[in-house]
């Protein structure tokens, strides 16, 4: 029988970590990268908007397309990193190596069938939303890039998730810095022609986004066969197996459709909003770059720790899962704290960064106070949600995400708009949120009496 001190030689730092320092080490460096990556999106807008309001609203009408293809990437991330870090939790190397492989070979799938959509359903995508022929344009122009090369993010997604997995956040940093790094650089040069590159407009923000992605890719991958030795990626293996496919959507397709709704309610705010003018719709559009400031070191935060819960409930050290998520929730609640405070004290300064006109302003201030309100309770909501997630309870998340974005804040916001006040449209936000937490604080308590019982039989 191995000694104690053996056993925790060969255990994960995960296991064996005190939870701050763990949480710290594992969380900081993706919420770094988030933020950075926080600040291409936007960067992306800032320059697309000094075009004119229409590019910036074709950029901002584009974003469901782009929040679906987040939506796949993220919500299979979730369920391989799950798998793969509880299989590593319970010392089953041949499962989660398989989970690895399987993952590679789902997302380039995933890449190829995003890929024919973006060239076949651009344009009536857009034609949808708008008969404004230079909005249809850009935006055109633009998904058919992201999405016709949307390999770049769905191998990023995926070697950076395979890192997250087995507790190397610092690389996956550095792939997330290279890439949004390249894409700063890239845009102005490529959208209005420097350097002796083509001026491409609206089409060259798409062309340098997916550009900074194939790199991070390219150099993910590389430190992965170099760097991770916990996982073993090899070409003869990158291949489906239903019984993986099957484990990673179990917990992913939640994540999925989670996210996927929010693209639905993106479309249908939009449709709601272009009814009072297009410049509430370019309003939509800046405040969705702006949150992500604020929800992208959430999120962070949140892919930090999730690992750490997958890998102690399947070492059943409930004190760990349960450190973990109190820890994790407080750290969230502040950040959207601060928040709030900045959209609040400061909304011309931060609608300024997209040479907004007198009415954009206008429109804008009211739509980010208001708003704002919601991120002092959103910062729980999403951590509550994926402890549900991490230990195999995604459905509770999937019908949060539903009642919020589908049964509460769009037919909120439809009947707010029969008012005729477009100011009173956005207070749909901290509506939705509310119900969000009512139903977050009963899952999240069902799924820790499971665990408790859980854990408690197997010791």
């Amino acid at each position: 029988m191995k000694n104690n001190s053996q056993q925790s030689a060969q255990e994960n730092k995960m296991g064996v970590m005190p939870i701050g320092p763990l949480l710290a080490g594992m969380a900081v460096p993706m919420m770094i990268s988030m933020l950075v990556q926080a600040l291409y999106n936007i960067v992306d807008s800032i320059f697309v908007a000094r075009i004119s309001q229409d590019a910036l609203n074709a950029v901002s009408l584009a974003f469901p397309l782009q929040n679906l293809m987040i939506a796949v990437g993220g919500g299979t991330g979730v369920g391989m990193n799950a798998l793969l870090s509880r299989s590593l939790g319970e010392k089953d190397q041949d499962q989660a190596d398989r989970a690895a492989n399987t993952g590679i070979f789902v997302f380039l799938l995933s890449a190829v069938i995003f890929g024919v959509c973006g060239f076949l359903l651009a344009r009536p995508f857009f034609l949808a939303q708008t008969d404004i022929a230079p909005i249809v344009d850009y935006g055109t122009d633009y998904a058919r890039i992201c999405l016709g090369l949307s390999i770049g993010i769905f191998s990023q997604f995926c070697f950076e998730r395979l890192l997250q997995s087995t507790g190397r956040t610092v690389y996956s940093m550095i792939t997330q810095l290279i890439g949004a790094v390249i894409n700063i650089i890239m845009d102005p040069i490529l959208i209005f022609g420097l350097f002796g590159f083509p001026r491409m407009e609206v089409a060259g923000a798409a062309a340098a986004t997916v550009l900074g992605q194939l790199v991070a890719a390219c150099i993910g991958l590389a430190i992965n066969l170099r760097h991770n030795p916990e996982i073993h990626i090899r070409l003869r293996d990158i291949r489906p197996d239903r019984a993986i496919v099957r484990e990673i959507y179990r917990v992913g397709l939640p994540s999925i459709v989670m996210q996927s709704i929010g693209s639905i309610m993106t479309f249908g705010m939009n449709k709601i909003l272009i009814g009072f003018t297009d410049t509430a719709t370019a309003v939509f559009g800046a405040y969705f770059k702006l949150q992500s400031f604020i929800f992208m070191p959430v999120f962070g935060l949140n892919n930090g720790m999730v690992p750490i819960i997958s890998y102690n409930y399947g070492a059943a050290r409930l004190d760990r899962v349960r450190r973990t998520f109190q820890l994790t929730a407080a750290t969230a609640t502040v950040i959207m704290c601060v928040g709030c405070a900045a959209f609040n004290l400061i909304p011309e300064t931060l609608l300024g960064f997209f040479s907004p006109s007198e009415e954009m302003l206008s429109i804008g201030t009211v739509a980010l106070r208001v708003i704002s309100y919601s991120f002092l309770l959103a910062g729980f909501d999403i951590i509550a949600g994926s402890v549900c997630q991490a230990i195999g309870n995604p459905v509770y998340t999937l019908i949060c995400s539903v009642c919020r974005q589908l049964v509460a804040l769009l037919p909120a916001a439809w009947l707010l708009a029969q008012t005729g006040v477009l100011d009173l449209v956005w207070f749909c936000f901290p509506i939705s949120e509310v119900v969000s937490l009512i139903l977050s604080v009963i899952f999240l308590r069902r799924t820790m009496r499971r665990v408790e019982a859980q854990i408690g039989h197997g010791d």
